[in-house]
């Protein structure tokens, strides 16, 4: 098994040094475009090259730094194998109507030792393209050294798909390219020698994750049950109940993550083909910019931020984006009710983490979350946290710890 791995790996980065630009291996629907290796911890601190979550304003760099050295102290020593393989590449995914539509993402393999799942994760918000999991080193990938397949996928909008208007907070369609690449990612690994010992597979995703990761279980249960089925769901800090989330910032005039204004209403309107105006939502100073600021992708969400320079919704949204007996925002609000993921009953065990202090993902979504869910397999961890950043680097601490 180890002998065929280390062969095809060996073909595959020998072919990438000397053919750059030639898509380098075709296993099922999986092109392998790139490959490369990298260490989770480098003497004993974590890879700086690791994409961490972007710490908020009211955050010191010193903040990182001691979530940086708490999840250190808490992998350290549990950790299989310390170098990991990236595998990036491109696969044939849906587009928002059902198309065919070659979409990107990212494998990471511990170097050395079995594969016990394929866990799927469903990354957190970005802003710029090279934050994509093609691109970098995510910091979910850090649970393949546990000894697991992480299959990451950029989503629409990101790596090979740039040129696209993401469709944040659209659950069809993202869950759609999360589904899609590991449909493709499974028998691929079979064909490298690193078929997962078990056929049930982890999904797991914080925040934007955290309410893809929830649909990607529903669209598993109810379509691929069979080809994947699940053994656990890791759900953290996500906006699972998305008119709930707006109702609030509304209701306070207060947003924790102001990028993520222009990028609801925007990927809304993209996925449900609302055909909605803009303008009736955006005030000048947001619709002079936006399209710059998000659908550049060159700018990361705190950048995106700190460019808005507004906290208050009223600053950023016109009278009429904020009133939902217009009949605009009206149908706005209802396609932000139809994308709640909380609509399923889940059949395999799931861990839902939230900060009850985050000011990013409104703790409401926590509660929604276990109204939702109550008296099923769920288990709820909502604590002092910090905010929805510290509280990421906890969510994933708990679930190196689980797994």
């Amino acid at each position: 098994m180890k002998k065929i791995f280390w062969t095809s790996l060996c073909l595959v980065l020998a072919w990438a040094c000397s053919h750059p630009e030639v898509e380098v291996a075709d296993f099922d629907t999986f092109h392998v475009s790139s490959v490369s290796s990298s260490d989770v911890l480098v003497g004993n601190s974590l890879n700086p090259d690791i994409h961490m979550m972007e710490l908020g304003e009211e955050e010191e760099t010193k903040v990182a730094d001691i979530a940086a050295v708490d999840l250190v102290k808490e992998i350290l020593g549990m950790i299989n194998s310390n170098q990991l393989i990236h595998i990036a590449g491109t696969y044939v995914g849906h587009d928002i109507d059902g198309s065919a539509l070659t979409q990107s993402g990212k494998v990471l393999l511990p170097a050395k030792g079995p594969i016990k799942n394929m866990l799927i994760v469903s990354h957190f918000t970005i802003g710029a393209n090279y934050e994509c999991p093609s691109e970098c080193f995510p910091l979910e990938g850090i649970l393949a050294s546990r000894g697991y397949a992480v299959v990451i996928a950029d989503y629409i909008g990101f790596g090979v798909t740039r040129d696209r208007v993401h469709p944040y907070m659209h659950v069809e369609s993202t869950a759609r390219s999360v589904v899609d690449m590991a449909l493709a990612v499974k028998p691929f690994l079979e064909h490298i020698g690193r078929k997962p010992e078990s056929n049930e597979v982890i999904l797991l995703g914080y925040s934007q994750g955290g309410s893809t990761t929830v649909a990607v279980m529903n669209m598993l249960q109810s379509e691929y049950n069979r080809e994947l089925p699940i053994k656990k769901v890791y759900a953290g800090g996500g906006p699972y109940d998305l008119a709930a989330t707006f109702d609030i910032s509304m209701m306070e005039d207060l947003t924790g993550i102001p990028c993520a204004i222009p990028m609801i209403v925007q990927g809304i309107n993209e996925g449900e083909d609302l055909g909605l105006k803009l303008e009736d939502f955006f005030k000048p100073v947001l619709l002079e910019h936006y399209q710059e600021w998000i659908n550049s992708k060159e700018y990361t969400v705190k950048s995106i931020n700190l460019l808005m320079n507004a906290k208050k919704v009223s600053d950023l949204m016109t009278d009429v984006g904020r009133d939902k007996k217009n009949p605009q925002t009206a149908r706005l609000y209802r396609a932000m009710m139809q994308n709640s993921v909380l609509n399923f009953i889940p059949y395999a065990p799931m861990y839902i983490f939230h900060s009850m202090q985050d000011a990013t993902v409104p703790f409401v979504n926590g509660t929604k979350a276990e109204q939702h869910f109550k008296g099923k397999n769920v288990t709820y961890d909502f604590g002092d946290y910090g905010s929805h950043s510290s509280g990421a680097i906890k969510f994933i601490i708990n679930a190196f710890k689980d797994l």
